[in-house]
């Protein structure tokens, strides 16, 4: 009995610790010096139904490495680098028409179906040559097609660049059916899902929880050669960036990533997600 009030203590003590440990998407991050520009602070648990996911809070500073993914790059860089709000994200950083990027390996969804979500901030999008075409998610597996959810092209007409999902190596051929109602805007962060339905082929795009329905594709309705749009099996998903033309303007890209999500249901971005969130953050379809 005469121990019992120093149970209690210890008991308040240990709860107000868990009380204040912060929930992580992966391991849970502890705060780190001011840095590279702060990613908006929300995280989510990665558990079903996310098939995988990444915020980087966990890694070491420096050459990104995990073994949780791999990278591949040419003519660019992966590194991990603290982001000022605390935690950490992926800087991403080429030259001319290189590329760099996360893979995701061994990735295979129920259904061949997916959503996807991230969080990014380019520093500049490319303002030449005309028709620059740049890519910052693909996936890729058994079968033809690179499938190009988020991606997009400068658009001499409109002068400036503009989001477009896309395909290249299979029947319907390399195109990007960008549009006019999606800018591409940089140097803020912005949060973009993504969702691939196997069922008609359909890929689907949110911009700052805002539906895009202009920029939905799927079996016949698509920008490539007039033939059926179909997904290959797949197997793998890269994050990062690549511009496919030589000598653009500018000569070097740098983005920043976090909070990779991908995932069986729609992720979500959570409204009021702190600094280097959008205007329309809080706005979901």
């Amino acid at each position: 009995m005469g121990k019992r009030p120093l149970l209690v203590s210890l008991a308040a003590f240990a709860a107000l610790l868990l009380a204040a440990a912060p929930a992580a998407l992966g391991a849970a991050g502890t705060p780190h010096p001011a840095g590279a520009p702060a990613a908006p602070a929300h995280r989510i648990a990665c558990a079903p139904p996310v098939l995988f996911c990444e915020n980087f809070d966990a890694l070491a500073p420096g050459h990104a490495e995990s073994p949780n993914w791999d990278t591949v790059a040419t003519g660019g860089t992966l590194t991990v680098e603290a982001a000022g709000t605390g935690g950490r994200n992926l800087h991403v950083s080429t030259r001319g028409n290189g590329s760099a990027f996360l893979r995701v390996n061994g990735f295979a969804p129920p259904g061949n179906s997916f959503w996807g979500r991230l969080r990014v901030r380019v520093d500049a999008f490319p303002t030449a040559p005309d028709w620059a075409h740049w890519t910052l998610v693909e996936a890729a597996g058994e079968g033809p097609g690179l499938i190009r959810p988020l991606g997009g092209q400068y658009v001499p007409d409109v002068g400036g660049d503009l989001w477009g999902v896309g395909s290249d190596g299979g029947p319907t051929g390399d195109w990007t059916a960008w549009r006019e109602s999606a800018p591409a805007r940089a140097g803020v962060w912005q949060c973009l899902e993504w969702q691939m339905d196997a069922a008609d082929n359909r890929i689907a795009v949110w911009i700052n929880g805002r539906s895009q329905p202009d920029l939905t594709v799927d079996t016949t309705h698509h920008g490539g050669n007039p033939v059926d749009f179909v997904f290959p099996s797949f197997r793998t998903v890269e994050l990062g960036w690549q511009l496919y033309q030589a000598d653009p303007v500018p000569d070097g890209y740098d983005l920043r990533l976090d909070d990779i999500a991908l995932s069986t249901e729609r992720v979500g971005c959570e409204a009021g997600s702190g600094r280097g969130g959008s205007a329309h953050g809080s706005e979901a379809d």
